[in-house]
This record gives structure tokens, C-alpha cells and sequence, in this order.
């Protein structure tokens, strides 16, 4: 494909951010700036050496052939995307981790807690999390619509386009240009390059919907389709803002006080319940019933479980603000919803678990299977821990304790992280046309280094929290406080330890499979014996 006028466009943006660097309006805006002239640099010369001088009839039967073919390319480079990214948050977040229990490894001003936590957070989230997201939207809508993706080049504008988000995220946290917005920090025009991207991702993903020639809409398009959606409308409402020059970093929410912490939560706790939720259980609904070769257990329930987490999930989001300023009536509306969100949770887990009817056998064959089992069982026990923690008894204890932290990291790296795995290990050897993966046996030590990271992890911060939890309302027989606040910090440095030593070996676990994917995509094939109770294909015997 012939890429001139996208390498005009991109020479045009960089064009844009060389003017931006040159103008800035403060210092922060300029050094920014120089990050995006580098990368979109580097990039126009990229793309400089991949325009075609074929003559137009060779370039036109090129075109038509690849028409005819799945867009796979673009899968691809998701698919390695997904797992750099994937092995840089887990790193990060092993790194913050330290940083808790040894401060000293603070270095200032680049470097420390403050400005590496929302690297870590948008890594794993957005960077890893959403390019799973993307690289597998695109595969799957593709199958199940029998078509090739809508737009042309627009999916590698997708691609590229959302990694320069990440890369000018990341970048603009460890300089120190933040919204202080949680899931949400990058500044506006960040935002509103991001909003461009997101437009084009629904264009692609949609126009392939509309161009199917399968005339029936499989269920995991939907729950694509509602994230895509949501998503949008979450970060342009929660991301309106006023910079104070164009050619700056500061900007000023078009919200203020209640309001603006109302808007804030309903578009974080919306952005786990529709990018961490609802995208992945697109994934699930696709990955699982083909690794395990058996129909989805209920499409009825699925459908059910599509309506009704959608429309409760939205109003959930109050229950992060319980005793705050927020009406009490809104706080017990989002309790209310929260815990009848129990419900469809439930039965999209029951409906992922009992897909494998007939086929558990292979639970002691298949680590990919039991990776994607693990996911579920970890989504079943998230979406139970998340509508308690959202009664106001147990909110009263939990509400900024360390077990909030071991709960979205149970849901993060237990639900997000096995299934994402899961689906990129079943993705890898097809897109590169391998007969199978590198080595199973590798997939089976990552299966068990991430589980017990996370499990390690979890528990570690649920005992944390509770304690952390009942020191503060710990009161003697005058009413005072028995503990200070740097005395229940203190308390923490064994539990901080831990938790350490638990990310590692999820870390671990990350390092194990970008190795095995690199060299599946290599063409190798491990040497090994199958895992326990696989049989290998029978071979015939010389007569005697």
C-alpha cells in the first residue's frame, strides 16, 4: 500500500510540534513538545522508506489482492504492543512498589512515587490493556463479520495513533504535567489527541460491522462495541476543560467541587466497568469458546448479561464517594446499583466457567485453558469483593486502605492480565502462521508465576487493609487516637514487602511470555514433552 498522504499528514504534525516547542507558552509545554517533534520524527522517516514507487496498474492488483485477505498486519503489531507494554507497566509497578516500602528509592524529581504511580497505572491499563483491547477487536470483528476491517490505513492511524497517546502520557506524567485526575491525567491536548483516535477506532469498527456479510451480530462485537462507545463519552465529559493558553500545559476543568468529584468517579468507576469489564468480556466471549472448542454454554444469558451490565454499571459510580459532600440520596443510589451489578457479573462468570462443559479435561493439558478459567474465576470474585466494599458499613472501613489497592489489582492483573494472556497466546502462532507456540511448557510456568503473584499480591493487601482500616478508628478510653498516622505507615513496611515480592513474580511471569511469543514468532519450536496427561498424536508401528 502506497502511505504518501499519510506521511504528508505526519510530516505536517511534525511540523506542528516543532512550532509548538518554538512558541510554548511555558517550559513544560515546550519540552513536551520536543518529546512528540522526536517521535513523530523518527516516524516520518519510518514511513518515508515504506512508500511505494510501483507504477499504478502493479500497485492497484497489489491493493486488490490484499482486499480479498483479512487485515491481520495491523493484529499483529497489537499483539507485540500489548506485550512490551504489558512487561514495561509490570516493571513500573514493581518498581512503585519498592518505592513504598524503601523510600530512599525516591529520585527526585523524575523519578519518584508521585510522577511513576500514574506511569504504571496508564501502562498497565491503557498501554498494555488497551492495545489487548484494540489488536483483538480487530481480529475478532473481522471473523465473526466475515470482512475485512473498514477504512483502509485508518486501523495502522488506530494503532500508531493510540501508542503516540501512550508515549505522550507517559512521558508528560514523568515531567510532571498532570490533570491529577485518576485514569485521567493527561493534560488537554493529550485529551483531545486521544478523542481523534478513539473517533477512528469506532469508524473502523464500526464500518466493518456494517460492511458484515454474516448477518447476525456475535455477542463479543457488542460488548466491543459498548466499550468503544462509552468510552468516548466518558472521556469527553470528564476531560472538558479550559487550558489557560494553547500553548501550554495548564487547563482548568469546567466542573468545581461536588460536581466535579461526581463527574470524576463516574468516569473512573465507568472506565473499569466498561474498558477493564466490558471490552474483556468481548474477549472472553470470542477466546474462550475457541481455545476450548465448544459453543458458548448460554448465547441467551449472554445476551442478558450484555443489557444489564451496561445499563447498571453506569450508575455505580457514587459508591466511591460515600461520606463526602456528595447527597447521601446519590451516595446509597450508587450502593444500590453497585451490588445489583452482582448479579449480571455472575452470570456472565457462570456463563464463561460453564463454556467448558465437556471439555475440563483439558485443564490439565491446556495452561492457555486454565489461564482463561483463572481469569474468570478472578472476574467472579472481583465483581462479588467490588459490590461489598460498596456498602457504606464496609466502605467505612476499607475506603483508602490498602485493600481498595489489592481489590483493583485482583480485577487488573487477575481478570485483565489471564485473559489478555490467555488470548494473546492463542492469537500468536495463527497471526504468524505457526503450528504452535514456542514452548507450552513456558506457558504453564507463566500460568503459575502470575497466579501466585497475584495471589500473594491480593491477600497481602487485604490483611493490610483491614488492619490499616482498624488502626485509624482505633480510640482509647479518653476518645483519643491510639495510633498516629506515621505509626500505621509504619505498620505497613511488611505488607509493602510483600506486596513487592508478589508483583515480581507477575513480572516474572510477563518476561516468561515475551520471550516464548518472540520466539514463536521466530519460527521455533521448543524440544519438550508434552505436559501431563497430553497425548501425543498416535504414529503407526512397523508390524512384528
Amino acid at each position: 500500500m502506497n502511505y504518501t498522504f499519510e506521511t504528508m499528514g505526519l510530516v505536517l504534525l511534525t511540523f506542528a510540534a516543532l512550532l509548538g516547542a518554538g512558541f510554548a507558552y511555558d517550559s513544560l509545554f515546550a519540552a513536551h513538545m520536543w518529546v512528540a517533534f522526536i517521535v513523530l520524527l523518527i516516524s516520518t522517516v519510518f514511513m518515508l522508506r515504506h512508500i511505494k514507487f510501483a507504477p499504478a496498474a502493479v500497485s492497484a492488483t497489489s491493493s486488490a489482492n490484499s482486499q480479498s485477505e483479512y487485515f491481520d498486519e495491523v493484529v499483529r503489531y497489537g499483539v507485540i504492543a500489548t506485550v512490551f507494554w504489558g512487561v514495561v507497566g509490570f516493571l513500573v509497578g514493581v518498581i512503585v512498589a519498592l518505592q513504598l516500602a524503601w523510600p530512599e528509592l525516591n529520585f527526585g524529581p523524575w523519578f519518584n512515587f508521585g510522577r511513576l504511580r500514574p506511569v504504571h497505572t496508564s501502562g498497565v491499563i491503557f498501554a498494555f490493556g488497551g492495545n489487548a483491547l484494540i489488536a483483538t477487536s480487530l481480529y475478532v470483528v473481522q471473523r465473526t463479520c466475515r470482512a475485512r476491517l473498514f477504512g483502509g490505513s485508518l486501523g495502522w492511524f488506530v494503532f500508531w495513533g493510540y501508542n503516540f497517546f501512550i508515549v505522550m502520557a507517559a512521558s508528560g506524567y514523568v515531567l510532571g504535567i498532570t490533570q491529577a485526575r485518576e485514569y485521567a491525567e493527561p493534560e488537554w491536548y493529550v485529551d483531545i489527541w486521544l478523542t481523534i483516535v478513539w473517533v477512528a477506532y469506532l469508524v473502523v469498527f464500526l464500518g466493518t460491522i456494517l460492511k458484515r456479510k454474516e448477518p447476525h451480530i456475535y455477542v463479543a462485537n457488542w460488548f466491543y462495541l459498548a466499550f468503544i462507545v462509552t468510552i468516548a463519552m466518558l472521556h469527553i465529559v470528564n476531560n472538558l476543560a479550559i487550558p489557560v493558553s494553547f500553548l501550554g500545559v495548564k487547563s482548568y476543568s469546567a466542573f468545581s467541587g461536588v460536581q466535579d468529584a461526581l463527574t470524576q468517579w463516574w468516569y473512573g468507576h465507568n472506565a473499569v466497568g466498561f474498558f477493564l469489564t466490558a471490552g474483556f468480556l468481548g474477549m472472553m466471549y470470542y477466546f474462550v469458546p475457541k481455545q476450548a472448542n465448544r459453543p458458548v454454554y448460554s448465547y441467551r444469558l449472554s445476551i442478558i448479561h450484555f443489557w444489564a451490565l451496561i445499563f447498571m454499571y453506569i450508575w455505580a459510580g457514587p459508591h466511591h464517594l460515600h461520606y463526602t459532600a456528595l447527597p447521601d440520596w446519590a451516595q446509597t443510589l450508587g450502593m444500590v446499583f453497585s451490588i445489583m451489578l452482582w448479579m449480571p457479573s455472575w452470570g456472565g462468570m457462570i456463563n464463561g466457567l460453564m463454556t467448558l462443559s465437556g471439555a475440563w479435561d483439558k485443564l490439565r493439558t491446556d495452561p492457555i485453558i486454565r489461564m482463561m478459567v483463572m481469569a474468570i474465576a478472578f472476574y467472579g470474585m472481583s465483581t462479588f469483593e467490588g459490590p461489598m466494599m460498596s456498602i457504606k458499613t464496609v466502605n467505612s472501613l476499607s475506603h483508602y486502605t490498602e485493600w481498595t489497592i489489592g481489590h483493583v489489582h485482583s480485577g487488573a492483573l487477575g481478570w485483565v492480565g489471564m485473559i489478555t494472556f490467555g488470548a494473546i497466546y492463542y492469537l500468536t502462532p495463527k497471526l504468524w502462521h505457526r503450528d504452535r507456540l514456542y514452548s507450552m511448557r513456558l506457558v504453564n510456568w507463566h500460568f503459575w508465576l502470575a497466579t501466585l503473584g497475584i495471589v500473594v499480591y491480593a491477600a497481602v493487601l487485604w490483611v493490610a487493609g483491614i488492619q490499616q482500616g482498624l488502626m485509624w478508628r482505633e480510640y482509647d478510653s479518653q476518645g483519643f487516637l491510639v495510633y498516629s498516622f506515621a505509626e500505621t505507615v509504619k505498620a505497613m513496611f511488611p505488607y509493602y514487602v510483600m506486596r513487592a515480592i508478589g508483583g515480581g513474580l507477575y513480572l516474572a511471569g510477563g518476561l516468561i511470555m515475551a520471550y516464548n511469543v518472540w520466539m514463536t514468532i521466530l519460527g521455533h519450536e521448543r524440544e519438550e514433552a508434552p505436559i501431563g496427561g497430553a497425548t501425543l498424536p498416535p504414529t503407526l508401528q512397523p508390524a512384528e
